[in-house]
């Protein structure tokens, strides 16, 4: 019996100094930023965000020295017509995941740029989550394709304006 106490310790220790390590239960990966064209005012990250952990969460702002501000969006279709609208925060459920992938869902506008997004480059990006606190994560700039409409008749380009009262 006492080599199973001493095991069940070493255990709750070893998870404890493991749970330190990676510190929060939000897990973030595959960071890409899209490289702009010319002068766009506005460029777009995306990511994947999964919450290991065992109570749901949210991503509620982000930020980058990049960008002016960045905004939480989604991306729907509406018939032939994209549409786009801020989130004020996206939820991420326990146990599960969120990719922001290219033409499908949710994804970050870093609108007002400061410079250009160049293909090669990495930018900081800080994410706040509700219960996970501050994320630091680096998005490595790309040249990606747009997203194309689900009838293929044109491409979108992130470079659109938003006017937020």
């Amino acid at each position: 019996m006492t080599l199973l106490r001493t095991f069940a310790a070493v255990l709750l220790i070893a998870s404890t100094s493991l749970h330190a390590q990676e510190g929060k239960p939000i897990v973030v990966g595959k960071a890409v930023a899209r490289a702009t064209v010319g002068k766009q005012p506005n460029g777009a990250a995306f990511l994947q965000i999964e919450n290991r952990g065992k109570t749901d969460d949210a991503l509620l702002s982000a930020a980058s020295p990049a960008a002016a501000r960045v905004e939480i969006h989604t991306m729907s279709m509406d018939g032939d017509v994209m549409k786009m609208r801020a989130l004020d925060q996206l939820e991420i459920k326990a146990g599960q995941a969120v990719a922001m992938k290219p033409g499908s869902g949710a994804h970050l506008m870093l609108m007002g740029l400061k410079k250009p997004l160049v293909a090669g480059e990495r930018i900081p990006v800080t994410l706040n989550f509700r219960q996970a606190g501050k994320v630091e994560v680096t998005a490595e700039v790309a040249t990606m394709g747009m997203p194309k409409p689900a009838d293929g008749a044109g491409a979108h380009s992130h470079g659109h304006h938003h006017h937020h009262e």
